[in-house]
């Protein structure tokens, strides 16, 4: 069975000029990383509006917030006002479906930190009420929490038990590379992919990494077939 070809998420864009980089190699959505108790890639709410105000037609803009409460996530997002939010962590205050209630039009994206079975639970619980899952390999539990960014590979048999099981769109973070994305996407099946260090230099975003990235999650139905 050939898979299709994942959507392409770029994540801690630092820039407009980055941006405008992951676009050029297919990215659909550019992740915009606001504060974070740890991990790279968070700039200024400030920054992030500047580049979601110039996002093209077509490309989703993706406010990656820690906050915890609606209230706060709804007036973050009004300032912000990029297409859609990734909460990377769980609501306190308020519900999924509050949250999306206050907010129509805007894509909401619930991160599931895959850190065992209890991962699936979790992405059954929240499937309903969001229009995607991101899956990651974060510990939000840690003393200090990690909630993306970590650079390192998460249990794909359990990813793609959730993708066969929720009914909304499921996108694989966590540790992807260009070595390792066409392995990723046939033993996962995700809708999309996303990826922020994979594709970095000294933390710049690197024109060839980005290149090969792209290119071998193209080359997805070539992949799949040698793997029947």
């Amino acid at each position: 069975m050939n898979l299709k070809i994942p959507r392409i998420k770029i994540c801690c864009i630092q820039s407009i000029d980055e941006a405008r980089l992951a676009i050029r190699y297919g990215a659909s959505l550019v992740g915009l990383v606001s504060a974070m108790p740890s991990g790279p890639g968070p700039i200024p709410d400030t920054k992030i509006r500047e580049i979601a105000m110039m996002i093209p037609p077509g490309i989703t803009s993706v406010l990656l917030t820690s906050k915890t409460r609606i209230d706060e996530i709804i007036e973050q997002h009004c300032f912000c006002a990029t297409n859609a939010i990734q909460l990377v962590d769980r609501l306190t205050v308020g519900t999924l479906s509050e949250l999306r209630s206050a907010l129509p039009g805007v894509d909401i994206i619930q991160v599931i930190h895959v850190t065992g079975d209890s991962a699936i639970t979790d992405g059954k619980d929240a499937a309903p009420f969001v229009h995607a899952i991101l899956l990651d390999s974060g510990n939000p539990n840690a003393q200090i929490k990690t909630l993306g960014g970590t650079g390192k590979t998460h249990n794909w048999q359990i990813s793609r038990q959730i993708v066969e099981i929720v009914d909304v769109p499921v996108f694989l973070a966590g540790g992807l590379t260009p070595s390792n994305i066409s392995q990723a996407i046939v033993k996962v099946h995700p809708f999309g992919v996303d990826v922020c260090s994979g594709v970095r230099s000294n933390v710049q975003l690197d024109e060839n990494k980005l290149r090969l990235f792209t290119c071998q999650v193209r080359d997805v139905e070539n992949s799949s077939a040698a793997n029947i």
